[in-house]
């Protein structure tokens, strides 16, 4: 958990980015292309990244544990790769049409 009093909005952001990443795979299912979801993929993939990045931040500035870091970022680490191989399978799949 963050501190209440943390200054630079990390937790609005460290949010945004979290809900961001299922949100765009949600709304990449709907499409009616392979190519428009693969496009929502991969904006989910940048808001992974995204949220990477602030855990960095966090780390640098020392406002979490080392350990719950950690968690975080094997999951998201697992979450990216997932995303990964369906960007992967899906960017094969437009290839062969």
């Amino acid at each position: 958990m963050l501190p209440n009093d943390e200054k630079f909005g990390l937790k609005s952001q460290l949010t945004r980015a979290a809900v961001s990443i299922p949100a765009n795979i949600a709304e990449g299912c709907s499409r009616t292309s392979e190519t428009e979801y693969k496009r929502f993929l991969e904006i989910a993939l940048g808001s992974a990244f995204e949220l990477e990045t602030h855990l960095l931040v966090i780390q640098n500035l020392e406002i979490l544990s080392k350990e719950s870091l950690n968690k975080v970022s094997t999951c998201l680490d697992k979450e990216e790769k997932q995303i990964n191989r369906l960007i992967s399978t899906l960017s094969a799949s437009i290839k062969s049409q």
